[in-house]
Order: C-alpha cells, then sequence, then structure tokens
C-alpha cells in the first residue's frame, strides 16, 4: 500500500510539474522568444513571405550528398502534421473555446520566425557524419555556435530518450487505441504489425527514414486536408458563422463566465499551449530534420520549416477547427475525454458513418509518420553524442522495440514523462536561439543581398566569425 500511494504522489507530482512547465512558464516564454525573434529579424513572415511560399519549388533537387531539402520539410511535416493536429485541435476547442484556435494562429505566426531561426542554426552549424548525411540541430549549434558542449550533451540525451524513444511509443499506442476502439483489433496484433512496418524503416536509418516521408507525410496531409476542404464548402454558411465565433470568442465576447479577461486569459493559455504541441516551434526537435538536408544557402531550410509551421496551424488546425464546429458536435463544457474521438465523430457527420475506416487510416498514417520522424530526432541527437556504429545500430533496435511495446501499455506516464523532457530542452533551446540571435540575422541578411544579385550560394568564408565556428568543407 505504501508503495502504491508513493508511485501515486510521484505521478500526481508529475503531472503538476509537466502542467506548470506548459501553462505558466514554456507557453509565454516560447510567445516571447517568437516575438523577440520576429521583430530582431525585421518581420521575415512578412518580409519574405515570398520565399517561405516558394520554398517548397525546387526542394526536391537531387542531393549529391546526403538528404534533399524537401525530404528533410517532409520528415517535419511527418511529426508535426499529426494526431496533435486531430485531438490537439479538439482538446483546444474543448479547454479553451473557439477562441483558442485563433491563439493557435497567433503562436504558429512567431512560431514561423522561431522555425526560421532554429533551422538555419542547424543548417549552419551542422556536421558531415560518415554516412554520408549531414546532422544538425540544437546541441550541435550550442556547440559549434555558442561552445556549450556540456550543455548540448544535455539537451542531446533528452531528445535521444524523449524523441527518440517516448514519442514513437505514445504514438504507437493512440494508433492501437483507434484500431482497438473503432475496429476491434486486438492491441497486440497492431503491436506486431507496427513492429513490421517500423523495422525496415528505422532499421536503415536517415535516409530510409527521408524516403518513406518524402512521399507519405505530405500526401496523407494532403488528403485529410481535401477532406475538411470539402465538408467547408459544403457546408459555407456554418463555416463561416465558425469562424465569426472564434473571433468573438478569442476576446472573450463568448465567455459564459469569468469575464472578458478570463475568458480571453483561457483561450489564449489553452490556444498556446496547444499550438505549441502542434507546430513544435521552438522545441528544437525539427531542427534535426533542417540540419540535414544539403542546400546551397542555410536560409533555404529556413524559409521551408516556417512553411511547415504555416501548414500544420493555420492550414491543417485551421480546417479541423471548421469541421468540428460545422459538425454541431462542440458543446461549451464538455467533458475533455471526449475531444479524442471528436474530429473523427465529426467527419462521420458530415460525410458518413463509412468514414470511420478512412479516419482511422489517416490516423495510423500520421502515427506512424510521427514515429519514425521523431525516431531521426533521437538518431541524430545520439550521434552527437557518438560515433560508434554498434551504438548507433543498437539504438534503432531499441528503438523498434520500444516503438511496437507501447501499442500494449498504459502510457500515461511516459507521456507526461515524454512532455516534461521536451518542455526541459525547449528552455535551453530557446535560450541559445537568443544566444545566437545575431548569427540569424546575418544569415538572413546574406540572403536578401544575394537575391539581388543572383548569387544564391552561401560563402561562410566572407563572414570570418562564422568560419571560425563552422565545419571547414561544408560551405566551400
Amino acid at each position: 500500500m505504501v508503495s502504491a500511494s508513493v508511485a501515486t504522489a510521484l505521478e500526481d507530482a508529475l503531472m503538476w510539474s509537466v502542467n506548470m512547465l506548459y501553462s505558466w512558464i514554456l507557453v509565454f516564454l516560447l510567445i516571447g522568444v517568437g516575438v523577440a525573434l520576429t521583430a530582431y529579424l525585421h518581420v521575415p513572415q512578412i518580409k519574405n513571405a515570398k520565399d517561405i511560399f516558394t520554398s517548397i519549388s525546387g526542394s526536391r533537387t537531387e542531393a549529391l550528398q546526403g538528404i534533399t531539402s524537401f525530404q528533410a520539410f517532409a520528415v517535419g511535416i511527418g511529426t508535426r502534421v499529426g494526431i496533435g493536429n486531430i485531438a490537439g485541435v479538439a482538446l483546444a476547442l474543448v479547454m479553451g473555446g473557439p477562441g483558442a484556435i485563433f491563439w493557435m494562429w497567433m503562436v504558429a505566426l512567431v512560431g514561423m520566425a522561431t522555425s526560421f531561426a532554429e533551422s538555419v542554426l542547424a543548417q549552419v552549424f551542422k556536421e558531415r557524419h560518415p554516412d554520408g548525411v549531414f546532422r544538425g540541430g540544437p546541441e550541435y549549434y550550442m556547440r559549434r555556435g555558442l561552445g556549450w558542449k556540456k550543455t548540448g550533451i544535455v539537451f542531446a540525451v533528452i531528445s535521444v530518450f524523449a524523441s527518440g524513444l517516448a514519442v514513437p511509443m505514445v504514438q504507437v499506442n493512440t494508433v492501437a487505441a483507434t484500431f482497438n476502439a473503432n475496429h476491434g483489433i486486438p492491441t497486440i496484433s497492431t503491436m506486431i504489425f507496427m513492429f513490421l512496418l517500423l523495422m525496415p524503416v528505422i532499421l536503415g536509418g536517415l535516409r530510409s527514414v527521408a524516403r518513406a516521408s518524402e512521399y507519405l507525410a505530405p500526401f496523407m496531409a494532403a488528403v485529410y486536408i481535401l477532406i475538411a476542404v470539402i465538408v467547408v464548402l459544403m457546408n459555407p454558411v456554418a463555416a463561416w458563422d465558425s469562424l465569426v465565433w472564434i473571433f468573438r470568442s478569442a476576446f472573450g465576447l463568448d465567455a459564459a463566465a469569468g469575464g472578458i479577461l478570463g475568458g480571453i486569459f483561457v483561450a489564449l493559455v489553452n490556444g498556446a499551449r496547444r499550438g505549441l504541441f502542434s507546430n513544435e516551434a521552438g522545441l528544437g526537435t525539427t531542427p534535426h530534420a533542417a540540419g540535414s538536408a544539403t542546400v546551397a544557402h542555410p536560409a533555404q531550410q529556413g524559409f521551408l520549416q516556417a512553411f511547415g509551421v504555416f501548414i500544420d496551424t493555420i492550414v491543417v488546425c485551421t480546417v479541423t477547427a471548421l469541421l468540428i464546429l460545422t459538425s454541431g458536435l462542440y458543446e461549451a463544457g464538455m467533458d475533455p475525454d471526449l475531444a479524442g474521438s471528436l474530429t473523427a465523430q465529426a467527419v462521420s457527420t458530415h460525410l458518413g458513418n463509412w468514414m470511420a475506416l478512412p479516419m482511422s487510416l489517416i490516423i495510423f498514417v500520421f502515427g506512424y509518420t510521427t514515429a519514425y520522424g521523431a525516431y531521426s530526432y533521437g538518431q541524430s541527437a545520439l550521434d552527437h553524442i557518438t560515433h560508434n556504429k554498434v551504438i548507433s545500430y543498437g539504438f534503432r533496435v531499441v528503438a523498434v522495440i520500444v516503438a511496437s511495446l507501447g501499442a500494449i501499455l498504459s502510457l500515461p506516464v511516459v507521456w507526461a514523462v515524454s512532455d516534461l523532457l521536451l518542455g526541459l530542452g525547449a528552455l535551453i533551446n530557446l535560450v541559445a536561439l537568443l544566444g545566437l540571435m545575431k548569427v540569424v540575422r546575418v544569415i538572413l541578411g546574406d540572403w536578401n543581398k544575394r537575391k539581388e544579385t543572383g548569387d544564391m550560394e552561401f560563402k561562410v568564408g566572407e563572414y570570418p566569425e562564422l568560419e571560425a565556428r563552422a565545419e571547414k568543407d561544408i560551405w566551400v
């Protein structure tokens, strides 16, 4: 009895810590850093909007070494656009009201600057790995850019466990729970199925992850967006009313309790928190994908990852919210436990019960791409700590087994530990971003200057302060 009570107390303490970190510390720090970067970089979301929205053009050009810019983008999309968009938006609505969606948009807009900055830094300070694929990410720019060797190792360890092991586990758990609840498929069957699917991709390393993501992640995101757009076009009046509802609720005009300020605060906190989980800007996860790409100029991958934030939150999260709000299923004060199935129920309400199977398949693909994409972040972090091939391959084997076991285990504590580790890593990453803001502005300035001449190839030799810290032969 004592041990059980101690375990319960530890679990409660863990949940409280996660809630405090995300609701009162990390959310406002992320917004603050995003605003600071937006101002310091002179609002690149607007001034470089053309670069952001055309960044995908030419990104599939074959890389002589490593992976293409588009493949790195696809890995990022595969982890950003996923179950968090389906369940996370519903939870934001239930917890914060329709106004939470407006604040998700605001977080995404400033998050585009944050994602641009961390992706640019991942490119500038990336390293060539023996397998021919570049490695980059927060631990790399902490060590090379700031000289924070020990801090970089701490961040890498966090990423190995949180991104490489815990996140894939909980994604597979969600897929298994969906299959079991909607179609009666035993969780052990899902475990075997996911093991067989994850094994060839993860054991193949980062190149294999990039190839799998290149087609699967963008295609499934496009299918989901198409379903949502069809529903919106079928209900134009309800969709417009829902948008009006979002704006009114965002400013407390529809607050049922707590007054205007109370309604705004609830919507802001819940929208910002779910927006953070959705687009990952500032968490320090997607820079691992950004740093692996082969590009002519660091800003290219920065723009492409900023575009990923736009797609994730401004597009996917918005159409998800409209799906739910136009269905009539959302009610103020709903039980948060109902949020997980709310999006799928909304699709079935609009298009019929036959959509249950397609929605389950979409959730499966989202969970699958997020699982192996998150593993790749952990692999990149591990390669910062050691280049030992035996350890690297052993980690891949463990990652496959652990992810698959997620199908049959109860994971509330694993979810919480994952969130806590990712949150602590984000705190470290945000401080590093502030310390390297000047580098980002130099790179953005170089890009804008080169647009005038047409020579878009970055030459690190023009910036001695960067040449001394970046790997010598990458930007020759």
